[in-house]
């Protein structure tokens, strides 16, 4: 799966697990670490395979369930020490739903249920690296992709994916747009604390009276 994608399948569903849990929408902070750990599999894998050729393709410790389940954990744990809880338990979905994706993926993609995704070390899997660098295959696999769409090519896998991303983009304005939300309100308070500082200013200055 695409990186975006799994932005998509992990904040759907933390967003609908925090509003039937919590009854609350997501906040700033753990919609940020649930898209982020959605992605990092990949962050971790596919540099390690691709550019340095410790694993023969992208699917390695990332992707395992011997490595996710523990640092799921391990960040969860350090999360409740810091008041965070709910950071903790995002990062636990966005990192743990990439490697099922993945595997549900490979169901609809390569008519195959490659549930070695999730096994390394105990079952890699094998495969031709694509490419010397992680860049350079990321920007061809990109390329491709982008052909497709803009050729009109979609197929009905595709199709859902678009009807996710759009979901996914209601949904997180519903939400209240979190992220962006706290950016806004930050900066918010900066101008406000500048102009009220300028204002302080401007009245203890007796040249300007």
């Amino acid at each position: 799966m695409w990186p975006w994608e799994h932005a998509i399948v992990a904040y759907l569903s933390y967003s609908l697990l925090c509003h039937t849990v919590f009854r609350d929408s997501p906040g700033g902070l753990d919609a940020f670490a649930v898209v982020f750990a959605s992605v990092l599999p990949d962050l971790i894998d596919k540099p390690l395979a691709w550019t340095y050729g410790v694993f023969d393709v992208g699917y390695g410790i990332g992707h395992s369930i011997f490595f996710a389940v523990p640092l799921a954990i391990f960040v969860g744990t350090i999360a409740r020490a810091a008041d965070r809880p709910l950071a903790g338990l995002a990062f636990g979905v966005g990192y743990l739903s990439h490697p099922v994706a993945d595997v549900v993926d490979s169901v609809f993609r390569q008519d195959a249920l490659l549930i070695e995704i999730m096994l390394w070390p105990v079952s890699p899997v094998e495969g031709q690296p694509p490419g010397p660098d992680v860049l350079d295959v990321f920007f061809m696999l990109v390329g491709r992709y982008a052909s497709t769409i803009l050729a009109g090519e979609l197929s009905t896998y595709l199709w859902i994916q678009v009807g996710l991303a759009g979901l996914a983009m209601l949904v997180w304005l519903l939400d209240g747009a979190p992220v962006l939300r706290e950016c806004l309100r930050a900066s918010a308070r900066a101008v406000t604390a500048v102009l009220e500082r300028d204002t302080a200013s401007n009245q203890n200055d007796p040249n300007r009276r």
